[in-house]
């Protein structure tokens, strides 16, 4: 009986899951064809296929148990036992390459992706690949890759990185990954996988439309025009639409069969014994040649993109009747009964054992904890060991690589007299890469020019390309190439030009690097620190992408620390605890280096030279959350700032202490996320009057959370005022100065005060 017959059976009332099912049971039923001799194992289980009987036994077994997974969530979602239905139905094919690569390369997966993480299952003993799914379904505290945080497909055994939804966001730090994999032979790094590994990334065909996709496959083709090896395989599962919007036909082959650099092959994806060699032509290309590759695999989608989605709304029943029929489970059936290695009852029992055996671990996930209180919840968030990260960040055992550093024992930098923000942050960044060996600093203009304010100069010198190096212009990819350096073992420092450019890209730490621990329960951590050169009051040079004062999309970022240095020996203590923050706990970091203050050595008068200050020795360092006091004993007003705003305010508190008779107490915060509420409490408490002098915008900047923090503790009768920059774009030339706070601001807002 042929396929469609067995389809048109069905109608338009009945659930689409239902119908995929019972096609199963009844095209296994009334199947009528020629059987062959069963081949043995190490034979091909139908002539001419590259796969054996073995491999599709073991193959047809993984596809089953992603279909009855994907049925089971359809049944027990309306019972409230499972809560996510977005399946794999119709993507089986995928178990191909899961079975072909190895379970130390890397894998990068998009949700369709059952049937990979079925066979993936089968490289390590003891691994239940449907209870583990089971507890992942349930939202079960028990789930082994996320810990009842949300439905992914992960497994730290199995190098299964568990991903977001975000569409595409995971092919930069894919692709970052397989950079990784060639750079660490470069700098003497010993990898936590084979030197010969290579990263898999999966996703859809409409997502392959994504910008963050494009930036990924240009990026690629870019590394491999150079002759440098990027080992990554694009596995584009295309099965011809994405929710409702269909890809046009044969759009993806248009796209990329013929693109420079990414080397194309494809694979039908519905047909095991058909399209095994194809896909093991690829992993093997891909292994051997070290150059990006393209696998376009042919798959279908069942049963609507999720248990929400009722196609039957708005596709017509004779489509749906069609695109049931490429079902690859009838075509693995077709083989199993074909090639004589089933019959009728043998295969349907296994059908059926299957679904069983995916229902009791679905009851017995339901019985298991979930996750109960707040606390459970963020535990992987956002760790942090302070005792660790101090001992790490006072750590001064390396020397002689200091010297090398730095061109003799006569050039270290706390032997120099005091020097600005500009240079200071050179000399740690120095320090932090003799002392971090597999550390690497790259972005735009940082290598032979020294960056656009020459903060890095002479890092390209003394640690060579293999360390410090060009990316291209694309801040995306510098944070996914930052993931895939911290992926495999490595202490990334990129640097993001401006803060403006940071926007471009927010997504790479918002949605990908700052939620990797929370979404692994902290068994994947991708520590990294982020160099951004920020905020306003540039003058000769800026308009708003230059003179960006907006730092609310970094501070609405779950699990992030950010730092703000106002002066250079604060900025060289705070990198060295950021890196132990990475290093220790994982944590990813922004560094924000305020430009204006760069260049800045005077405070009150022309020559006086008291805004540079000595570099700090070795084993000084910052604690998180720590800010620095101006004035212990004054509290005629106590005036909360950063950046810019200190030496802002510290010229203002003189003139304020003339007017008013005063004592000005002036609080370097330091760290803007997270905001140290007890820090700010205390020195509130004794304050008579508080100014909050934020660089940031009105309606989005850090002053709201020091506010906040003062209110909370029941110091809110105390008199306040808030000097804020306005609600707008920054302007070019002196025109930006008027919509930034300055100190005749700070004055003025203490007269009111007064």
């Amino acid at each position: 009986m042929s396929i469609p017959h067995v389809i048109a059976a069905r109608h338009k009332g009945f659930n689409r899951a239902e119908i995929v099912d019972q096609n199963f049971l009844e095209f296994v039923q009334l199947w009528e064809g020629d059987v062959r001799t069963a081949p043995r194992d190490g034979e091909p289980v139908l002539p001419g296929s590259a796969l054996d009987a073995r491999g599709f036994r073991e193959l047809l077994e993984s596809q089953l148990i992603s279909r009855h997974l994907d049925l089971m969530a359809r049944v027990l979602r309306v019972q409230n036992k499972v809560f996510y239905t977005i399946g794999s139905s119709g993507h089986e094919g995928n178990a191909m390459v899961a079975r072909i690569a190895r379970h130390t390369d890397p894998a990068f997966l998009h949700y369709r992706s059952g049937a990979f993480m079925a066979e993936r299952f089968r490289k390590l003993p003891d691994m239940d690949p449907i209870m583990d799914s089971a507890l992942s379904f349930a939202a079960s505290k028990d789930d082994p890759a996320s810990g009842g945080r949300h439905k992914v497909w992960g497994s730290k055994p199995l190098w299964v990185l568990p991903q977001t939804s975000t569409i595409a966001s995971h092919l930069p730090k894919a692709l970052g990954t397989a950079i990784a994999i060639e750079q660490a032979a470069r700098i003497g790094h010993t990898l936590p996988i084979p030197q010969d590994s290579i990263a898999i990334c999966s996703f859809g065909d409409a997502s392959s439309n994504h910008a963050t996709a494009q930036t990924a496959f240009n990026t690629a083709a870019w590394t491999a025009y150079q002759k440098l090896p990027a080992p990554v395989l694009f596995v584009c599962e295309d099965n011809g639409i994405g929710i409702s919007v269909k890809t046009p036909s044969g759009w993806v082959a248009s796209n990329f069969q013929q693109r420079a650099n990414l080397d194309y092959f494809y694979a039908d994806g519905l047909d095991l014994a058909g399209g095994y060699g194809a896909v093991e032509r690829a992993v093997a290309h891909c292994r051997n040649t070290r150059r990006p590759t393209f696998l376009h695999l042919n798959t279908a989608r069942m049963m609507g993109h999720a248990g929400t989605d009722f196609e039957i709304e708005w596709r017509s029943v004779e489509e749906l009747v069609a695109l049931e029929a490429t079902d690859p489970l009838l075509r693995s059936a077709t083989i199993a009964l074909a090639s004589g290695l089933y019959d009728k009852q043998t295969l349907l029992g296994l059908y059926e054992s299957t679904r069983r055996r995916c229902f009791e671990a679905a009851e017995e996930a339901d019985r298991r904890p979930r996750l109960s209180s707040l606390a459970d919840v963020m535990a992987p968030l956002a760790p942090y060991t302070p005792d660790a990260v101090r001992t790490e960040a006072e750590r001064c055992d390396y020397a002689d690589a200091r010297i090398r550093a730095f061109g003799g024992a006569e050039k270290l930098p706390e032997s120099q007299p005091p020097r600005h923000l500009a240079i200071q942050i050179n000399q740690a960044l120095h320090d932090l890469m003799a002392k971090y060996p597999e550390t690497l600093l790259f972005g735009e203009d940082v290598a032979q020019k020294g960056g656009v304010y020459t903060v890095t100069k002479g890092l390209h010198k003394a640690f060579r390309n293999a360390r410090v190096f060009n990316t291209l212009l694309d801040e995306t990819m510098i944070l996914g190439l930052a993931q895939g350096y911290a992926n495999m073992g490595m202490l990334p420092i990129p640097e993001i030009q401006y803060l403006a450019y940071f926007h471009n890209a927010c997504d790479q730490i918002r949605g990908e690097a700052a939620s990797l621990q929370f979404f692994s329960n902290d068994q994947y951590r991708n520590p990294m620190l982020v160099r951004i050169a920020s905020l306003g009051y540039q003058r000769g040079f800026g308009g708003h992408f230059h003179n960006d004062n907006s730092i609310t999309a970094l501070r609405d970022i779950p699990g992030l620390v950010v730092g703000c240095p106002s002066r250079g020996d604060d900025a060289a203590a705070m990198l060295r605890t950021l890196a132990a923050l990475a290093k220790i706990d994982g944590r990813v970091c922004a560094f924000l280096e305020p430009i204006a203050l760069y260049m800045t050595k005077d405070l009150y008068e022309p020559g006086d030279g008291a805004w540079q200050f000595g570099y700090p020795a070795p084993g000084e360092a910052l604690t998180l959350g720590e800010g620095r006091v101006y004035g212990d004993d004054a509290d005629d007003l106590v005036v909360f700032t950063f950046g810019n705003g200190v030496p802002m305010s510290l010229r203002a508190a003189r003139r304020i202490e003339a007017a008013h008779g005063w004592k000005v107490r002036v609080i370097d915060l330091r760290w803007l996320v997270p905001l140290n509420d007890a820090f700010i409490a205390a020195q509130a408490k004794s304050a008579k009057r508080i100014l909050v002098v934020d660089e940031g915008r009105k309606s989005a900047g850090v002053g709201e959370g020091v506010i906040t923090a003062i209110v909370e503790a029941g110091l809110g009768a105390t008199p306040l005022r808030r000097v804020v920059g306005a609600d707008t774009f920054t302007p070019l030339a002196g025109a930006a100065f008027l919509v930034l706070p300055g100190d005749d601001d700070i004055v003025a807002a203490a007269g009111e005060l007064a």
